[in-house]
């Protein structure tokens, strides 16, 4: 495996051999940036020739000669910088691709615990749009940015070659310009600009998990409720998107009132210089030069300014894919064990998420015979889902060792692991694809005909009754979603499909209604028959029948054994088969009065 690089050197990391592309384009920009500059001095020669001979205009003999000399340099400028771009966009392209196609790569060698903690709506901002984002400022603001910062060599140049004093009168507000930039450009922004995009990777997320949520919002008519946090995303970029606008609003002034305040210093300055200059005729024909001259210097800053905006979103966007980048890939086996049955043992495991500092499981021993079904209940919170996770290494434990057919499977070659395990979770996600493709991706190369019948054992036929093309409706067109209900018994059916030995079900019948509930219920017995299970249930009709009952607080097991001897200990699961009871006679009431 390839060792973990720790820090990269920048944008021009992912470019390759296209770097080289890079530097021709930034070299070109600036070439160009002097070639436009020069018809500003053939103009003023046309001037200044025609001033000699007036009011014999025709007398001038260099009009043409200067005329055809400024379109000459317009077009070179022009051929230079669209040579610029051509470079610019092939390392642009190159560049974007290199940091989605490393980022996708690596992205598929993290554990599976990582995209719980990670949105797909943010894991798309980041790879998708920080990718866009560098291309759009490779592509154009790159080379932008290297004119502009040539042109004000070049600038200062000119306008000290005719008159000093002009010149440098011309250079005050370009002066007070950069230092309101540079203010604005500091520390505080790029900080703003992390900011900006965190809001908008969490707006972005909120919306795509909102969007995805809506059928089961549907199902349980919670419409109002799923959208406080989308709304609420949608309330935070609000508000810091007018205090950034509020704060910038006076610099922002300033800078555009410094940039195109020229004329403010050089028409008092020409009034006081005229008086004392020796060559009047000759400080009139720079003041016009200067005159003429000048608007290039607020066509500049503005470059400047949004170059270097597009350069800190440019930054932030690669620090964004580097985040992912820098997060540690589950470590294969130097020699792996292949696992000798499907028994499952926690050997005081010991678990604290990243960034806690309470152990989400703490010192939890237990052992699941092949074969047999354990059940684990609890409070929300409790670590359930947790111990479930370790079994398929979605995250890999601190202290102790989870055990996978006698082998820790830390030891076991993840491809052999996911070999071993089915599971079905409360947050079921269905592809974009028929039902078919959405079952068969649980064993890729399986007939049409072993699809249809794990299908059939997972209760499904109904579903595809009431859709058009029946199992080979397309998931997510044309309004085509299923309840929560439904979309388990799919998951349940690509879980038969697998036919792996193990099998880990999370709170899989927690979005279903009763009637999806009861075709789960029949699924799980096809689902369970013969394997190793570990089962997480709110509803405890649905745990009383496992061999063993475990009873997670707080990261540990208080309690273990049978319903049955449970019930006799009276315990906690005592007391939260009491309130299940009581909760169930009160719908049943609710229902008899309605």
């Amino acid at each position: 495996m390839q060792p973990q690089k720790e820090a990269r050197r920048g944008l021009f990391s992912y470019a390759g051999k296209y770097k080289a592309l890079s530097v021709c384009a930034c070299i070109l920009s600036g070439v160009s940036a002097v070639l436009v500059l020069m018809p500003f001095i053939c103009i003023w020669q046309v001037v200044r020739e025609i001033f000699a001979v007036l009011p014999n205009v025709g007398q001038a003999q260099n009009l043409s000669y200067y005329g055809w000399l400024a379109v000459a340099f317009a077009l070179a400028g022009i051929i230079t910088y669209f040579a610029a771009l051509m470079c610019s966009h092939l390392a642009a392209f190159r560049t974007a691709r290199n940091m989605r196609s490393e980022a996708l790569h690596h992205i598929v060698r993290l554990p599976l615990g990582y995209f719980n903690q990670n949105s797909s709506g943010r894991l798309r901002r980041i790879i998708d749009e920080s990718a866009g984002q560098t291309e759009a400022f490779l592509a154009h603001m790159l080379p932008d940015l290297a004119g502009a910062i040539v042109t004000p060599f070049a600038m200062l140049a000119i306008l000290l070659i005719f008159d000093w004093r002009l010149g440098l009168v011309s250079l005050v507000p370009m002066i007070i310009g950069f230092i309101i930039l540079s203010r604005m450009m500091g520390t505080s922004m790029n900080t703003s600009m992390q900011q900006y995009q965190n809001a908008l990777e969490d707006m972005n997320s909120e919306a795509v998990e909102y969007v995805r949520g809506i059928p089961v919002v549907k199902t349980f008519q919670q419409s109002v409720y799923s959208f406080k946090n989308f709304h609420a995303a949608i309330k935070r970029y609000s508000s810091w998107a007018v205090d950034y606008t509020l704060k910038c609003r006076l610099p922002m002034c300033g800078f555009t009132v410094s940039v195109n305040g020229v004329f403010a210093f050089l028409i008092p300055a020409g009034i006081l210089l005229i008086a004392s200059a020796v060559d009047h005729k000759t400080f009139l024909l720079n003041f016009i030069f200067y005159v003429l001259f000048t608007p290039v210097v607020t066509v500049m800053m503005t470059r400047i300014m949004f170059s270097g905006e597009n350069a800190l979103m440019a930054r932030d966007a690669a620090r964004r894919i580097e985040t992912i980048l820098l997060e540690k890939p589950l470590e294969e086996p130097a020699v792996p064990v292949k696992p000798e049955g499907a028994g499952i043992v926690f050997d005081q495991v010991r678990f604290t998420y990243s960034g806690s500092d309470t152990p989400a499981i703490d010192g939890v021993s237990f052992e699941i015979p092949e074969g047999a079904t354990v059940a684990m209940v609890g409070p929300s919170g409790g670590g359930k889902t947790t111990a479930a996770s370790l079994i398929p290494r979605f995250w890999d434990v601190q202290e102790g060792r989870v055990c996978v057919g006698g082998v820790d499977v830390r030891q076991i070659a993840t491809s052999d692991l996911m070999d071993q395990v089915s599971f079905v979770f409360q947050n079921t996600r269905l592809q974009k694809a028929s039902l078919l493709e959405n079952i068969r991706s649980a064993r890729p190369d399986a007939p049409a005909e072993a699809v249809l019948a794990a299908a059939r054992a997972a209760r499904c036929e109904d579903i595809f009754e009431k859709l058009p093309q029946g199992i080979d409706t397309v998931v997510g067109t044309k309004g085509l979603y299923l309840s929560g209900g439904e979309a388990q018994r799919i998951a349940l059916a690509r879980a038969i499909l697998k036919d792996a030995p193990i099998v880990l079900l999370d709170e899989a019948t927690a979005f279903a209604d009763p009637e999806n509930e009861y075709q789960i219920q029949k699924a799980f017995e096809e689902l369970t028959r013969g394997k190793t299970v570990l089962m997480i249930a709110h509803r405890l009709t649905t745990v009383r029948h496992a061999d063993c009952i475990l009873v997670m607080a707080n990261g540990r097991i208080t309690e273990q054994g049978t319903h049955e001897a449970l019930l006799e200990k009276g315990g906690a699961y005592a007391a939260m088969w009491k309130d299940y009871q009581s909760t169930e006679a009160w719908k049943i009431k609710g229902k008899e009065a309605a």
